[in-house]
């Protein structure tokens, strides 16, 4: 639904986004999302399309507080209620999860967290601390009401700020990513650009959570078919792969599956070749949008008050969708600040929560990117895997959106707010229609099944770039089990 038009039938819509009451008369792509859904057979990680209801007004309370085994306790009593609505249960057992999760995440008080700091900067002061919290630079939350801080929060400092980087001894690599505009330059001299890579990627169970006797189900994501991604194939696997998803699989994995006597690892290791082409009228990037590009998708991609209104207002004074969708890149990649985040499992609402902290990774701004553009009517989706360049190669997220006379065109929001800040304008105005070859990509959708489906929570319920395992039908969190991925080998495509 565009930005700034009234719609008809707006209560029967927003019970709709949170699995409440029947489908309302909509665009067919809300109609085809919720069939989708209700077709699919319930896994624990569905239960986060309740997120939106939210929790009664007691046990947001607790939450807030940071009282999570109170409020796990009363969510356990109020589950055994008849009187309480299907939908409203699902929410609970969601955000129960949600709570058992969160302490891990922040791990520090305030003076564990400036010894951590002090080991690096010894001269660090309190004040300073403070005034980085004031600033919502350091992400906290209340822990039996007492503040915590994200285990991440130092590795944020010293990535966006280049004061606190230099006094810990550390230099930024801005200046060092010469790669990226030799490949956006090779892309405006040639309309194209590509790579072949070779990639090897594990994952194991860390021995102390490791249980002999059990079935271990594991999925490890691999190259998907996309507009930019060809020629893939699987080298080599140890041990061998149970079921390899097609090449058009929303979140593509190769799937194992046996009972575990002794402890190893999972490996896959497979090549392809990456091709972007130049952002041109007429270039080949014509496939049509589906519906569902256009489509809220709870709990992240929601029309909520907060981001229409966001979105009206960057909207206003232009009139092209390729007018609004730079309005919208403009404003992350210039008032958003990069940040690690805590696992996307724990965070409810996540385009919101970027669009009010204006703080985020590169999953969260791409997100926030996809929302925004879809509720200007423009068509949005998601891409995610790895970025794996001659420098580094680590999990990363970006979008694509619609728009003629172009097509689809690429929007790299956090690589465009590092050029930001780097002062490169350049490279930041080349990742909004533009795309470097150093990618793998193995999610074309955010929050989508894997074949087979999984049954226990997933580590990341919504995206997948460094695999999965679940044991006897419990999903692992990430601290239980290793991750590892390899770049063997890149070549330039003639």
């Amino acid at each position: 639904m565009p930005c700034g038009k009234e719609s008809r039938g707006e209560d029967a819509l927003a019970l709709w986004r949170i699995g409440l009451g029947p489908r309302p008369a909509a665009p067919g792509a809300r109609r085809k999302c919720q069939k989708k859904r209700e077709n699919a057979k319930m896994n624990q990680n569905h239960l986060f399309w309740y997120l939106p209801i939210g929790l009664p007004e007691d046990l947001q309370r607790l939450k807030m507080q940071g009282e999570f085994e109170q409020a796990v306790r009363l969510i356990d009593l109020r589950l055994k209620e008849e009187n309480i609505p299907q939908q409203m249960k699902y929410a609970m057992m969601a955000e129960r999860e949600i709570m058992r999760r969160l302490p891990a995440e922040y791990p520090y008080t305030i003076e564990q967290a400036m010894e951590h700091i002090r080991q690096e900067i010894p001269d660090f002061s309190l004040g300073e601390f403070e005034a980085l919290m004031d600033a919502g630079r350091i992400d906290w939350l209340y822990l039996h009401g007492q503040v915590r801080i994200l285990s991440s929060f130092f590795a944020t400092l010293k990535k966006t700020d280049p004061r606190i980087a230099q006094r810990a001894g550390q230099m930024q690599s801005g200046g060092q990513e010469h790669h990226l505009d030799r490949a956006a330059q090779m892309i405006e001299q040639n309309g194209q650009f590509g790579c072949r890579l070779r990639i090897r990627a594990s994952v194991k169970i860390r021995d102390e959570a490791f249980s002999p006797g059990k079935k271990v189900r594991v999925w490890l994501p691999i190259p998907a078919a996309c507009r930019q991604q060809s020629d893939i194939r699987i080298l080599s696997s140890a041990p061998a792969i149970t079921f390899l998803a097609p090449e058009n699989a929303l979140q593509r994995t190769a799937y194992f599956e046996e009972v575990m006597w002794e402890n190893h690892s999972f490996e896959v290791e497979y090549e392809y070749s990456n091709i972007v082409q130049a952002a041109r009228p007429g270039s080949g990037m014509q496939m049509p949008p589906a519906p569902m590009d256009l489509a809220e998708c709870a709990p992240h991609i929601l029309f909520t008050p907060c981001l229409r209104s966001l979105c009206q207002e960057l909207c206003r004074g232009r009139e092209t969708p390729l007018q609004k969708a730079l309005a919208f890149y403009d404003f992350i990649t210039t008032k958003v600040k990069y940040a690690f985040v805590r696992e996307y499992f724990g965070i409810t609402s996540i385009a919101e929560a970027c669009a009010r902290s204006l703080r985020g990774d590169c999953g969260v701004q791409a997100l926030l990117f996809i929302t925004l553009c879809r509720c200007a009517g423009i068509p949005a989706r998601w891409q995610s895997g790895l970025y794996a360049g001659p420098d580094h190669i680590g999990p990363h997220d970006w979008a694509e959106f619609y728009a003629e006379p172009f097509g689809w065109l690429y929007c790299d929001p956090s690589f465009g707010g590092g050029a930001h800040r780097a002062g490169n304008e350049g490279r930041r105005r080349f990742y909004f229609g533009g795309m470097d070859p150093y990618r793998m990509v193995a999610n074309t959708a955010i929050y989508a099944d894997f074949q087979p489906p999984s049954q226990g929570f997933r580590a990341d319920p919504y995206d997948n770039q460094s695999g999965e395992i679940e044991v006897e039908g419990r999903g692992l969190r990430y601290q239980e089990y290793e991750r590892t991925r390899s770049l063997i080998c890149i070549k330039e495509l003639p």
